[in-house]
């Protein structure tokens, strides 16, 4: 539990998601049928909104379960904490609804799949394996590059559950590509700019509720977010002169 509560902050609160609703799901308590991405229920006068996140947050039963959520939580958080496309505060939050609009459009709307969380661990698997190129990653007990692992892991699926299910799950590399393209291939090799960037409130938002972290060599240093404005007066004293923090001024022999 410890180890759950130090993990970033969107990785940790999907994961904690995907595992309440799987387990509602699979023991019966919650009809699976609400959380399927069903476009007539989504695209109606009055829409079943919730449809556009449960397909990301349901795994399958049994084993899948523990795999799905591992995964899912490993990848998210090496990615949340680790790779610097994400070390702005708010940016990983940004990918994740952008990988997670491209999988809805295509693997839901194109391919009419109904869950979504395969394509999503991909889309991670696929962003990790490009920010670690030239790396070994373990794929159950062989060391392969980490740049086939998303692929080693797509095969899997198109063995075991037919191309179906490959194609609505590889649709979580093509999104996690093209987050990958328009963010950095396009505007470092291209010339073009970078027009997904992060919100400010979003990352105003995070920044107020993330605690900096240090990596050292002997671990991690945690500060708190308030900290600065505890040590310099609070949130208006950047606009005080060095002359309104000192006390009170008296005349000499004043009372």
């Amino acid at each position: 539990m410890d180890q759950f509560w130090a993990a970033p902050t969107v990785t940790r609160t999907l994961t904690a998601l995907t595992f309440l609703q799987s387990v509602l799901v699979h023991g019966g308590i919650l009809s699976g049928y609400y959380v399927l991405f069903l476009r007539h229920l989504v695209f109606k006068s009055i829409p079943d909104l919730w449809r556009l996140f449960s397909p990301f947050m349901i795994t399958g039963p049994g084993l899948s379960l523990i795999i799905d959520l591992y995964f899912m939580f490993t990848y998210g958080s090496r990615l949340e904490t680790v790779s610097p496309r994400f070390s702005p505060p708010g940016d990983f939050f940004t990918y994740l609804i952008f990988v997670a609009f491209t999988i809805t459009v295509t693997a839901g709307c194109l391919l009419n799949s109904v869950t979504f969380t395969s394509a999503l661990i991909l889309a991670f698997v696929y962003t990790y394996s490009q920010d670690n190129r030239g790396k070994k990653a373990s794929f159950f007990i062989v060391e392969i590059p980490v740049e086939f692992l998303p692929w080693a892991m797509l095969t899997l699926t198109l063995v075991i559950s037919g191309w179906p299910t490959a194609l609505s799950d590889g649709m979580g590399i093509v999104a996690a590509h093209l987050y990958d393209f328009l963010t950095r291939i396009y505007p470092t090799f291209g010339g073009g700019k970078n027009y997904l960037v992060t919100p400010a409130f979003v990352r105003r938002f995070f920044a107020a509720h993330t605690p900096r972290r240090d990596a050292r060599a002997f671990g991690t240093a945690f500060y708190a977010t308030n900290q600065a404005q505890n040590s310099s007066g609070g949130w208006t004293s950047s606009f005080q002169s060095p002359w309104n923090r000192r006390g009170p001024g008296r005349r000499l022999g004043g009372g």
